[in-house]
């Protein structure tokens, strides 16, 4: 049996202020081609389906076309609601859908699988919805953080598991014992810091298809993530994007192979004095890329962005970040401007403090003497 496992899609993010909806459109469309070409049978998607609990009307087009183009091309679809999913809208959804979709959210479900058959026998599948500990504990008293109510979830797919036999998948959302990160994406799972789930939570099952983290990561051979479908931030631009193809023979989990998905648009960050960016041919191959620039100048420039948009359209954001930065002496403000003997040093100390330590240039000094000798001359003429 071959089972596909995908995650996060975030329908309905945007990207610095730009719509991504088009271009994960065509990322799906991709996907279900390779669904078509590979014979899948099963499509997992771990949750996080849509990026908002209140997604906008194009996001459910875009959830029923691809799940109805999924179907169209022979695999059934288990889907599982994340932290980001209001599991209600994405449960209502569930009772519009054909057969042969899936869309699992509700907690009173967990340890019922969907069984799949093939040629050796069934395959369970236990969809687990996203599990908030404060909404489980009248269900599952004593249970306060994600690896509790993960690990009572777990215990009833093994229970189950233990009389029905056969192969079995399972799939949570979470944050799992050994991931990495994309600082500042990921938000936290539990309100107040990261709860993170054990990796022997999982034990028992042929495979652990998880959601939660945008990078694929493989935390063993039968426990991964899968990550998302499209970049949704500079900070994974250098992840692949794809998902896992999962093949399970008569004994159990027996391949796992990446498959990679198209990227749209290329994220690329670069770091060089603005006038390199600008003029540059070595940074011609970036100017249909999503573009972050760190602009290396010692001195902020003017109109950065506005530049930079038209050699690089698709610039997304612009920090200036010195190369080097002068040393501190020490002094205060106040220290400065007491110390200041003239009208050209008290300027050269507001300049010193507003670039943390840099004072005038020649050419500023120039100017500068230039405006004092000019109000000398007029205050000698009065």
């Amino acid at each position: 049996m071959r089972i596909l496992h995908t995650s996060d899609w975030h329908i309905g993010r945007t990207f610095h202020g730009h719509s991504t909806l088009d271009a994960l459109g065509g990322v799906l469309r991709a996907l279900v081609a390779q669904v078509r070409e590979h014979d899948v049978d099963v499509v997992i998607v771990a949750g996080d389906v849509f990026d908002s609990a209140t997604p906008a009307a194009g996001c459910y087009a875009l959830l029923t076309d691809t799940l109805a183009a999924i179907a169209d091309a022979g695999a059934q679809v288990v889907v599982t609601s994340g932290n980001h999913d209001s599991a209600a809208r994405l449960g209502f959804q569930s009772t519009l859908l054909r057969p042969g979709i899936h869309v699992v959210t509700d907690p009173q479900t967990v340890g019922t699988p969907l069984t799949v058959s093939d040629a050796d026998g069934p395959v369970h599948i236990y969809g687990i919805p996203f599990l908030e500990p404060a909404l489980l504990r009248h269900v599952w008293p004593g249970v306060r953080t994600q690896a509790e109510v993960l690990g009572r979830a777990m215990q009833l797919v093994r229970d189950d598991l233990a009389t029905r036999g056969g192969r079995s998948v399972a799939v949570a959302h979470c944050f799992a014992a050994g991931v990495e990160p994309t600082p500042h994406l990921e938000r936290d799972i539990q309100q107040g810091g990261l709860d993170v789930v054990p990796l022997s939570t999982f034990d028992g099952v042929d495979y652990m298809a998880l959601g939660h983290i945008h990078g694929r990561q493989r935390l063993s051979e039968r426990v991964r993530y899968a990550g998302a479908p499209l970049h949704y931030s500079f900070g994974e631009g250098d992840k692949p994007r794809g998902s896992w193809l999962v093949e399970l023979d008569a004994t159990g989990l027996a391949d796992v192979t990446w498959l990679e998905l198209p990227v749209p648009r290329r994220l690329v960050t670069l770091v060089a004095p603005l006038d390199d960016l600008l003029t540059d041919e070595a940074y011609a191959g970036h100017e249909g890329d999503w573009v972050s620039v760190e602009y290396t100048d010692t001195l902020p420039q003017r109109d950065p962005m506005r530049r930079l948009q038209e050699r690089f359209p698709h610039c997304a954001c612009v920090a200036h970040k010195p190369a080097e930065k002068t040393r501190d002496d020490g002094l205060s403000y106040a220290r400065r401007v007491r110390s200041a003997r003239s009208d050209r040093e008290l300027l050269d100390a507001f300049l010193r403090h507003v670039r943390e330590g840099d004072g005038a240039n020649v050419r500023e000094a120039a100017l500068i003497d230039d405006v004092l000798d000019a109000q000398t001359l007029a205050e000698a003429a009065r």
